[in-house]
């Protein structure tokens, strides 16, 4: 097989991966040929996409290479693919997710101490899009879950690993929550935040009692 139809061959197949993607190693099985041989393939397709300006990119996202679109373009996408199943993050949500994102693994109490606010609505919101997951249990009385991000919010946020995460700066006169939610916004590039039908319930001075 020479390497422009290898290449061809690789293009139709994270067409059809969609978003789960393939790795290198699927996609040396499937093509028969040595993971070194695939690799060069899918940088060069990288290279080629970028450099004709494509409308598509091909990424890396968590191990997997799939094909994405550009994050410039998300406004035209937001357009296509409205509708009130697919609404966009609160800026509760977004702040709840924030936290977990920068904190994790992290306890409901734990998120509702840093908010101010209680975190039941937010948490069954990212639960219910798998941004976020259970991911353990605290050595605490109760024994409390720990949450954690997922694959797909990786994939939502067109990240690699975690450790993609827009670096914070540190200053002493931040706001650590801010900071890391308009980091979190910002990667995102969302336009705006769905309006929330209902007002917080602010937590009580007492600790809330353990899942």
């Amino acid at each position: 097989m020479d390497f422009p139809a290898l290449k061809s061959i690789i293009e139709g197949l994270l067409f059809l991966s969609g978003e789960e993607g393939l790795g290198v190693k699927q996609l040396s099985e499937i093509v028969d040929q040595r993971p070194e041989v695939v690799t060069d393939a899918l940088e060069e397709l990288k290279r080629e996409y970028t450099k004709q300006g494509r409308g598509l990119q091909i990424l890396k996202i968590a191990g997997n290479y799939q094909m994405g679109t550009l994050p410039e373009h998300a406004v035209y996408f937001e357009k296509l693919a409205y509708s009130p199943s697919r609404s966009s993050l609160s800026q509760a949500a977004l702040e709840t997710l924030s936290i977990i994102a920068y904190r994790q693994p992290i306890t409901r109490v734990e998120i509702e101490e840093i908010r101010g606010v209680k975190a039941e609505r937010a948490l069954h919101t990212l639960t219910s899009k798998d941004l976020i997951e259970e991911v353990g249990r605290a050595e605490a009385i109760g024994r409390p879950i720990l949450y954690g991000t997922t694959k797909a919010f990786l994939d939502y946020f067109g990240l690699g690993t975690i450790k993609d995460l827009p670096e914070p700066s540190v200053f002493e006169d931040s706001d650590p929550l801010e900071e890391e939610t308009q980091l979190l916004f910002s990667k995102l590039g969302q336009n705006m935040f769905e309006e929330e039908s209902s007002s917080e319930v602010p937590i009580d001075n007492e600790r809330n009692r353990a899942e």
